[in-house]
Parts: C-alpha cells; structure tokens; sequence
C-alpha cells in the first residue's frame, strides 16, 4: 500500500513537513500493531457506557423496583462491566453479545 504524505490545511492541500510524515508512520504502525485492537475496545466500552448510564437509576434507593428486579439489574449491570475481560483480539470484540435488559 502506498502512504500519501499530503495534508489538508485550511482547505489546501500541502507536502506533509518531515515531522509530520514521522507522526503518520508512527500512527499507522501502531495501528497495525495493536491498535485496531485498541480502537475496538474503546468503541465498545462506549457502547457499554451508555448502557451501564441508562440503567444507572436502577441503583437508586427509591428505585420502583422489587428486591428480584434490583438483583436482575445489578447482576445485567455487573455482565456490562465485564464485558471486556479477556478480549485479545478484534474478532471477539466484534463477537460480543450485550446482555438484554431485565
């Protein structure tokens, strides 16, 4: 694959600086390197956020909820959090499967 070294700025594109070029290889083989990984995990995790934000209320003390649905909701919010245990490779992380809301 052939890298382009050529940058927008301000709406005109420019020869990327010897720096610039630096960071780009850097950036590429990082991601190459583990950093697809890293980007899978985190845009999980921000799905898994989200989630663990929405059922935050179930946590509260006056939370309508019968001590079996509290127990259903912590045991669902506890499987969010451990989603990402073990996760080494983007091809599990593609994989996962959330828990379903009590």
């Amino acid at each position: 694959m052939t890298t382009i070294y050529k940058i927008y700025e301000n709406g005109v594109l420019r020869d990327m600086t010897p720096q610039e070029k630096s960071e780009k290889q850097a950036s590429d083989n990082a991601w190459e390197n583990g950093g697809a990984l890293e980007q899978a995990l985190k845009s999980l995790r921000v799905q898994r956020n989200g989630l663990l934000a929405n059922s935050d209320w179930t946590d509260l003390p006056n939370a309508p909820l019968t001590d079996e649905k509290k127990a259903e909701w912590q045991t669902y919010r506890t499987n969010l959090r451990d989603i990402t245990n073990g996760l080494t490779t983007v091809k599990q992380v593609e994989d996962v499967e959330f828990p379903e809301k009590p």
